[in-house]
């Protein structure tokens, strides 16, 4: 049975069913929330299960670790959809959902007989949330995508980059990620409207316009500015008359990031770090002489900028970017460390707020450590992790318990392909 609301959990008693590929992040983030997720698999499992790295660097399809960071907290069933028997079983579980997140191509649910407009007959209250590379209407809604044409099309590789060279990926594949965290706030929106109306609604998410918001504050320069800020490398530009102002700074053990900006929000940070300078006698009258309050970022030349910027590598270069933060975190600078996945493991913070969980995996014979929720509210209770399922693991509890289904019945349709 599914579980019951619980005031503790936010999505607690809400079920969500999860098809297709790029679905998982958004899923991932419901299950985080406390909803009940049933990943639904094709019979052969979802591809995900043979993404590397693997545990041990055994090629397993229950070793993935891609898998295991994606799916904790779900529940996996098999079924093929594109059967008509599948079709039936798949709008039984529609009656007593809440949320379908899919990725199919445009118009895939449709010709299955599973599109929006015939599932919300069977269920008015259902929100359903579609992820495409370039949404479901438009120009593009046809084309392919990867998350080598998303973060093209996003912009976020024109910026990437060193300017005299081509333009550069995020090294870590994150479209998709950011396509899920937009489909979960959307599917979020829309149960807030099904909480007011008593009536679901259809989400579409692209992953180009997702990929747009990723760019940060770029698309925010240009429509109130209308300043393209090109890629520089560990500079910025376009910000200034005509100089490059660095944002990656070198230091002893690694980089860090911080900008010298202009005028009063940034004034604090800057008479802070020449305080600082001079307290380790590395502050000459020329940093002292500058008058914080009134400096102007979008006057500065590239000769100003490069007096500045030499003088703070020297100081930066003394110190580990742990120091820096430290003496930073304490006179108001903003440094921030750029952290290796060891530095994360070990980080402080993460550590006091208990970001870090061991969870079981019987089937290994071990425990591995996870990174918490995203999100926490002092309202609920903090979500434990339960390790990603197994394929097909949760087939007889809703097969058998919920849809009433025979053990021969199962074993009839596992040799029929349908689960």
């Amino acid at each position: 049975m599914r579980p019951k609301r619980d005031k503790n959990s936010m999505l607690a008693g809400y079920r969500v069913l999860e098809l297709g590929d790029n679905a998982v992040f958004c899923g991932k983030i419901l299950s985080d929330l406390g909803a009940e997720v049933i990943k639904i698999e094709r019979p052969e499992g979802d591809p995900a299960r043979r993404i590397g790295p693997f545990y041990q660097d055994d090629p397993h399809p229950e070793k993935s670790l891609f898998w295991f960071s994606y799916n904790t907290n779900k529940k996996s069933i098999t079924l093929n959809i594109e059967s008509e028997t599948g079709q039936a079983l798949f709008k039984r579980l529609v009656v007593d959902s809440d949320f379908i997140i899919e990725s199919f191509p445009p118009g895939y649910m449709d010709k299955l007989a599973l599109g929006y407009n015939l599932l919300s007959e069977i269920n008015p209250k259902i929100v359903m949330t579609s992820i495409t590379p370039f949404g479901g209407t438009g120009p593009y809604r046809d084309y392919k995508g990867s998350d080598l044409v998303g973060m093209a099309m996003g912009g976020i590789m024109y910026i990437t980059g060193e300017a005299d060279r081509p333009p550069h990926r995020i090294g870590y594949p994150q479209a998709n990620l950011m396509a899920g965290i937009m489909a979960s706030i959307g599917s979020l929106i829309a149960h807030l409207h099904r909480y007011v109306t008593g009536n679901g609604q259809f989400v579409d998410v692209s992953m180009q316009e997702s990929v747009v918001w990723g760019t940060m504050n770029v698309s925010i320069f240009f429509e109130m500015l209308k300043i393209i800020l090109n890629r520089a490398g560990p500079y910025r530009s376009g910000l200034s008359a005509g100089a490059l102002q660095r944002i990656a700074w070198p230091c002893k053990d690694g980089a860090i990031v911080f900008f010298i900006g202009g005028g009063k929000p940034f004034a604090r940070g800057n008479r802070s770090l020449v305080e600082l300078m001079d307290q380790h006698g590395m502050a000459d009258e020329y940093l002292k002489s500058i008058d914080w309050g009134s400096f102007d970022q979008g006057s500065m030349t590239q000769e100003l900028h490069d007096a500045i910027e030499n003088r703070y590598i020297r100081f930066f270069m003394k110190f580990t970017k742990a120091e820096l933060h430290k003496m930073g975190s304490k006179k108001g600078i903003r440094i921030s460390p750029m952290f290796s996945p060891s530095d994360i493991l070990g980080y402080s913070q993460l550590k006091t707020r208990d970001y870090w969980q061991e969870v079981e995996h019987p089937e290994l014979e071990t425990s591995i450590t996870y990174p918490s929720p995203l999100f926490r509210s002092s309202p609920f209770s903090p979500h434990r992790l339960n390790r990603a399922p197994l394929l097909g693991e949760y087939n007889n509890e809703l097969f058998i318990n919920e849809l009433g289904l025979s053990q021969a019945q199962l074993v009839m349709l596992r040799e029929a392909g349908v689960i």
